[in-house]
């Protein structure tokens, strides 16, 4: 028989007490530790912008930025079946299995950033140019992932590390851990672009030496952690079958996750074809349309754990509250961002830049798709939540073909006929509206979750 995880009745207020207290305070660590991530990425195009000009900016946010999620996304999607798979045995109070998946995620970190390392150093010059990348942008895109792409190891370390500890309840230490790395690289921004004038070659040294600063603490946060989960660094190892269960559920989130970044290459793609302004501009724009990304992200993940810790203890019904309470909080804070972003975004812009030029056009974005935010949430909400049951390859294929292809058709046939720049911005509330109806429809009528109690008891009588 598996050794139970012993705790005390108020360790664990995922699986008791009142669901929004409790979602609540899981998810404001989240998101303010999310908030520093962004503050670092932020920091690094405020100073670069400002500092070294607007075609740097392009490319330490624009191009490049683009090239590395689809990279890193694929990773982070398929360790984010660990989060799922160590949620629920942690609901269920198995720990031994939470023990060998930790190793196993860890294994899997390591690996993987060796792998994007050496993808990232050979084919990322090639990529950017395949986007159609300008060539003085290009200048600075390429000696930036040059440096960049060498930080990979720490860079998944600390973000499937981080993983394993919200995936039994602690949101707390990996926000610590973020704000950390957040000041440890505004210091070096200063330091390396200001000081030493470095260029964008500074930024990326700060990015990956803040990057390892975060992953070290990851690193002794679960070497010293609750026995369940502890790591310990010679048992560091893949565990076949808990290898393949991270990722049945993990690669249709990964491979999601390339399809997004493959879309949003798509577009970028389209976006450098108006010129180095409307790259500039969008790359400003993304920084404070990060602020309902992160917002939106971090009551995805708030939900992905709260259903995988219910739904492996069994309480099916508090599951289900949990998800209509996420939903209700989440909305309403979808409409306070799109206010508040349609209100201060052309000073947020000026941050930036300034150039007249880039403000006009970064406030026309702000203008087209902040309003419509509040169409994506139920493809988070829900898709998170079918995720912390189990339930990934149906919701990944809604989303393929809901959000990316039709993106990527929107793009490259109906836009070419009117090109224009706000003709392919809409590809983002048609994708959004589409595919959230696709998900309600399933949420309610596709018997999933009986599907996983299924598979649940069937695993359960095999062990």
């Amino acid at each position: 028989m598996r050794r139970l995880i012993r705790q005390r009745p108020d360790v664990n207020g995922i699986t008791e007490g009142v669901i929004w207290k409790q979602l609540l305070l899981f998810f404001f660590p989240i998101v303010l530790g999310t908030f520093f991530q962004q503050l670092y990425n932020t920091a690094d195009a405020i100073i670069v912008g400002k500092v070294v000009g607007k075609e740097a900016l392009a490319a330490v946010g624009g191009s490049t930025g683009t090239l590395v999620n689809l990279l890193v996304g694929f990773f982070v999607g398929v360790a984010s079946g660990a989060s799922v798979i160590i949620a629920q045995l942690f609901g269920a109070r198995k720990a031994e299995d939470v023990s060998r998946a930790v190793h196993t995620t860890i294994a899997l970190a390591v690996a993987g950033g060796a792998v994007l390392m050496a993808l990232g150093l050979v084919f990322a010059d090639d990529i950017l140019q395949l986007m159609g990348t300008p060539e003085e942008v290009m200048v600075y895109a390429v000696p930036y992932l040059s440096i960049y792409f060498m930080g990979m190891i720490p860079q998944l370390i600390y973000n499937i590390g981080s993983g394993v500890l919200r995936a039994v309840g602690d949101s707390r230490r990996p926000m610590l851990f973020l704000i950390c790395a957040a000041m440890t690289n505004i210091v070096l921004d200063i330091i390396f672009v200001l000081g030493l004038d470095m260029g964008v070659r500074g930024a990326a040294w700060a990015t990956i030496l803040s990057q390892l600063v975060s992953a070290m603490m990851i690193l002794g946060s679960l070497h010293h952690a609750n026995p369940a989960y502890r790591l310990h660094i010679h048992k560091i190892r893949f565990h076949g079958d808990m290898l393949a269960r991270i990722v049945a559920i993990g690669l249709p989130a990964g491979l999601q996750s390339v399809m997004y970044s493959f879309s949003n290459i798509i577009i970028q793609t389209g976006v450098n074809g108006f010129g180095t302004d409307v790259m500039a501009a969008w790359t400003a724009y993304g920084k404070i349309d990060g602020l309902f990304w992160m917002i939106i992200s971090a009551f995805g993940v708030s939900i992905t754990t709260f259903a995988g810790q219910n739904f492996g203890a069994k309480l099916y019904d508090r599951m289900r509250r949990s998800i209509r309470v996420c939903m209700g909080i989440a909305a309403g804070a979808t409409v306070f961002m799109s206010v508040l972003i349609l209100i201060i975004g052309r000073p947020m812009l000026g941050m930036f830049t300034d150039d007249p030029h880039v403000l006009e056009i970064g406030v026309s974005i702000i203008r087209l798709i902040a309003p419509t935010w509040i169409c994506y949430l139920s493809i988070e909400i829900l898709s998170g939540s079918m995720r912390g049951a189990g339930d990934t390859l149906i919701p990944t294929l809604m989303t393929l073909v809901g959000v990316c292809m039709l993106r990527i058709f929107w793009i490259t046939v109906i836009v070419p006929m009117r090109h224009e720049l706000s003709m392919l911005l809409l590809s983002y509330p048609l994708a959004w509206i589409i595919t959230s109806i696709l998900f309600i429809v399933y949420y309610r009528r596709g018997n999933w979750l009986k599907r996983c109690m299924k598979k649940q008891s069937e695993r359960e009588a095999a062990q």
